[in-house]
């Protein structure tokens, strides 16, 4: 028997907000992650975190940037709504971490969400509170100046979601890796994370990257590197030798501020080590690259954790020659073949061939 299909209806928002909170709100580290960002944009000079269990049962990122009014906060949480940019052409010079407007509205349609802001100039601040992507209200409340936002029971209305979580050692510690790349791109913030009520992190501000990534991952005998290679920055302190371990975990990587995991310009860092490093292992350490807003993509991943360069091997190139002067220098490494040649260079490492190379306008996390 014929059946006529079913009628073509807008999703109802909640239903909405939790198909978007699928892409960008996975675990509670991708919860911490976006608050985190929001406090960086928002200008603060200090953000804590604090998890309990894991971060499953509550979460909160306490920032003092500059807050929001009453109607700010309202706007805030519903879908598309930002600060950040205005038009199509803004999305090729994005010089903040969010611009979507997707975080705080796909956060609080699977939670239960508590906000606080006050901005500068007001006299009290405002709560507003949503269970499950519904408001419940919003009332003055007394507060600093800046934002404070709470994360209670993530996925309680989504069992399906909350049973693929891990267990609350894994969480944390997703949450701890989240705070530490956010520490360390940004050394003039104050940064503290509290685990169940301990304070298990408290970096304090420092006054350089250099600074911060010897804080933070304790590189006992590292190698600075810095260069430019036409528009294209290169800032490094990388691990000597032997202290290369297998996978690439303890490898921090940063395109403009924005922690990415691709395995392009991880590569690029293995070759920079010539014949000093085993194949598959990889030094500690962080690479910051700083490149023009309009040559890097960064609008290809709801998670924000995928970049595409407008010029892969120019980059790829970048990171080999800055690192390898730095690290001959530092470890007296033999020189490698290839004279600056990231294809060459690789190829005679043996991890990728030319002609498997990947296409040379993207780079993947």
């Amino acid at each position: 028997m014929f059946r006529s299909p079913p009628p073509i209806r807008v999703l109802d928002p909640v239903v909405a907000n939790q198909i978007a909170a699928g892409e960008v709100v996975t675990r509670p580290a991708s919860v911490v992650k976006e608050l985190v960002e929001n406090a960086i944009d928002a200008g603060a000079s200090r953000v804590e975190v604090s998890i309990d269990s894991g971060g499953t049962r509550r979460i909160t990122v306490a920032d003092d940037g500059h807050g929001m009014t009453r109607d700010g906060l309202l706007l805030a949480v519903q879908r598309h709504a930002t600060s950040k940019i205005r038009a199509a052409d803004d999305l090729l010079s994005i010089q903040t971490l969010g611009f979507r407007g997707e975080a705080l509205p796909s956060i609080a349609s699977v939670s239960r969400f508590v906000l606080q802001s006050r901005a500068a100039e007001e006299e009290s601040g405002t709560e507003l509170r949503i269970e499950g992507g519904q408001v419940l209200g919003t009332a003055p409340v007394g507060c600093a100046p800046g934002t404070t936002v709470e994360v209670s029971d993530l996925f309680f209305n989504v069992p399906a979601r909350r049973k693929f979580l891990r267990a609350m050692s894994t969480e944390s510690a997703h949450v701890t890796a989240a705070v530490q790349s956010a520490a360390l791109a940004h050394p003039g913030i104050h940064v503290v994370l509290r685990r169940d009520g301990r304070r298990a992190r408290n970096w304090l501000r420092v006054g350089g990257w250099r600074d911060r990534v010897a804080q933070v991952l304790g590189l006992e005998r590292a190698a600075p590197c810095a260069g430019d290679r036409g528009p294209i920055s290169v800032e490094a302190l990388v691990g000597a030798p032997d202290l290369a371990r297998a996978g690439a975990s303890a490898l921090h990587l940063f395109v403009n501020g924005r922690p990415v995991q691709d395995r392009a310009l991880a590569r690029a860092v293995l070759v920079a080590y010539g014949t000093a490093l085993d194949q598959g292992r990889y030094p500690p350490g962080a690479v910051f690259l700083t490149v023009p807003p309009d040559l890097v993509d960064i609008n290809v991943h709801p998670q924000k954790a995928e970049v595409r360069f407008a010029h892969a091997r120019a980059v790829s190139d970048a990171v080999l020659s800055v690192l390898r002067a730095g690290l001959e220098k530092a470890f007296a490494l033999p020189a490698t073949p290839g004279d600056g040649d990231y294809a060459s260079s690789a190829a005679h490492r043996g991890h990728f061939h030319p002609s498997h190379r990947e296409p040379a306008t993207t780079g993947r996390s």
